[in-house]
């Protein structure tokens, strides 16, 4: 290590005021805070303050001067970077066994840096946690409670508003990491993951459904119960009907953000039975007007 007299700049038979004040100033010009990244400047701040801890120390001093201890002293720990001060409880960040203590109540900008850096690290907010949480889809319609369990232990309780779509993040005030003072808490970041519905699809504020019906139901018409997000419905489904003809109910889709709720629309989808009919198979073998209809004709125009 380099002689300390040399790094600070000073005589051998330099005064302790000299000492500080030339330590102050190399201190200023070199600090981390104020030298970010600088590599060059973090190594040399660590030689002048590890320096200054042995020349401002009358006992050390007088040691160095009498040849009993060399320029790194022997009876203390080798200098740590100043980012290992930083969360220190008993000293101020960056200081030395002498560090920046004897200037920190110095009347310029940089004490005052450095008061604030400190006060800033002891009331530190605390982290924003992030999590996932999936819910069904028809939750996204009527809203829910959940509960969100943890994966270091302990639940969330999560209100799912309704109208929420997939991808949203939900804000849980103070429920993140803690802080450090009266920095406060963090928050819990909850992102909603929409699970798919076999029966459901959205299409903005509105809901789609398929609905399966029978070919008497198609060619008589009926009353038929149809699924909602909130629970059945009865629907009349009109004489004629046919695969892609569409029906609405109103006001049974998502909740919208001004008020009011979109549509259900429900498309139905003429299905026959899975085993042969013979009676059907009869009625279509005799029926006229279903030879000389072709429902491909013009489908391609």
């Amino acid at each position: 290590m380099k002689n300390p007299y040399e790094i600070l700049g000073v005589d051998r038979t330099a005064p302790a005021a000299e000492i500080q004040k030339a330590y102050r100033k190399l201190a200023k010009k070199l600090h981390p805070d104020l030298n970010p990244g600088n590599k060059a400047a973090e190594e040399k701040f660590k030689e002048v303050a590890s320096a200054y801890d042995l020349l401002s120390d009358p006992e050390k001093r007088k040691r160095f001067d009498n040849g009993e201890i060399d320029a790194t002293g022997a009876e203390r720990p080798q200098p740590q970077y100043y980012r290992d001060f930083a969360t220190a409880d008993d000293g101020p960040p960056y200081a030395t066994s002498s560090g920046y203590a004897d200037f920190m109540d110095a009347e310029d900008a940089f004490a005052e840096l450095l008061r604030r850096r400190r006060r800033a690290a002891a009331n530190r907010r605390g982290e924003d946690l992030h999590f996932r949480l999936p819910i069904d889809f028809v939750e996204t319609i009527t809203g829910a409670d959940k509960r969100l369990t943890l994966p270091v232990g302990g639940t969330l309780d999560v209100k799912i508003p309704p109208g929420i779509v997939d991808g949203q993040v939900l804000r849980l005030k103070g429920k993140g990491a803690p802080g450090t003072g009266t920095g406060g808490a963090g928050d819990a970041l909850i992102e909603v993951e929409v699970l798919p519905d076999p029966r459901f699809m959205r299409d903005g504020d509105n809901i789609v459904l398929e609905l399966p019906i029978s070919l008497s139901e198609a060619v008589l018409g009926g009353r038929i119960r149809v699924p909602t997000p909130t629970g059945d419905v009865t629907m009349s489904v009109p004489k004629g009907s046919n695969t892609g003809t569409t029906l609405r109910l109103k006001g049974k889709g998502a909740p919208r953000r001004g008020g009011g709720s979109g549509d259900e629309l429900v498309k139905l989808k003429v299905v026959l039975p899975k085993s042969p009919d013979p009676e059907l198979e009869a009625f279509v073998s005799s029926w006229a007007k279903g030879k000389t209809f072709n429902p491909r004709e013009g489908a391609s125009s």
